[in-house]
């Protein structure tokens, strides 16, 4: 091979890799310890009002919230530790070794507020399911794309919910500090598949689309479940849900779209 074939080569692999490095320097100066949030200086979660039962349904109700997110961070660990180990390149390596601590940092957070809110609630099951969709997925191409494309950006519509539902808490600082994390996931998710793809062949590409519409129904499922201390509110508000949903899907399609994958075939499972 010819030495400028090999300086083109090797040019073509750093810009490539330019993205991943620069959300890994960003993770790096947007890195926060869990000692820095309020801790007794205002309450942990949203303080109820009302008759004694009221509170407490208020609170369970805090709680299931919770435990939906420790639960989402405890296997974003997993899932991250994965790609931490089966990413092939030093860049792709160094961006996942933050996003482990990121990871391990959240659920630390959550474990933490938890206990201050009264301890666990009820466990999601199409969070399980969803997780252990990506952990099994054959390719690097498969699980960046359902976790960090997808995943991450979905999630991030849902922490500014509840960070305007549960203002002058803890959890609103929280909240908007896994914002921010979990938007650096998704764009170094993006930059990263966009390398993975770049000489990618029309299987690979068809396998993400095949992916995408066996993953679609079980996220739909557990963005529209509800435990029992929030079954009321899902009833009341299954409406908006759908709405907000509807529009999260449509975003996460314009997104798969734009890595050059031939989205024709995909199959949104809410009309």
């Amino acid at each position: 091979m010819a030495t400028e074939q090999v300086i083109d080569q090797d040019r073509e692999a750093h810009e490539a890799f330019a993205g991943v490095l620069r959300f890994y320097e960003l993770a790096k100066r947007q890195e926060w310890q869990v000692r820095d949030l309020p801790w007794g200086e205002i309450p942990p979660i949203p303080e109820g009002k009302g008759s004694p039962e009221r509170k407490a349904r208020r609170k369970d109700m805090w709680r299931s919230v919770l435990t939906q997110q420790l639960q989402a961070d405890i296997l974003a660990c997993e899932m991250s530790s994965q790609l931490l180990n089966i990413a092939p390149e030093p860049e792709a390596k160094l961006y996942y070794s933050t996003m482990v601590q990121d990871e391990s940092r959240h659920t630390e957070a959550w474990l933490k507020l938890i206990e201050e809110a009264g301890g666990t609630a009820e466990r999601d099951p199409h969070l399980d399911e969803l997780a252990h969709m990506t952990l099994e997925s054959d390719t690097l191409e498969e699980k960046v794309f359902q976790m960090q494309v997808f995943y991450e950006r979905l999630i991030i519509s849902r922490f500014r919910l509840i960070a305007r539902a549960s203002r002058g808490t803890v959890l609103e600082d929280l909240c908007n500090r896994l914002t921010t994390d979990d938007g650096i996931h998704h764009g170094a998710g993006m930059a990263y598949e966009k390398v993975l793809l770049r000489n990618a062949d029309a299987k690979t590409k068809r396998k993400l689309v095949d992916a995408a519409n066996r993953l679609l129904p079980t996220f739909v499922e557990h963005a529209l479940w509800r435990p029992k201390e929030r079954a009321f509110i899902g009833s009341a508000m299954r409406s908006r849900d759908l709405e907000n949903l509807k529009k999260d899907l449509e975003i996460g399609v314009r997104l798969a779209e734009s890595l050059g994958l031939d989205v024709s075939d995909v199959e949104l499972p809410i009309s």
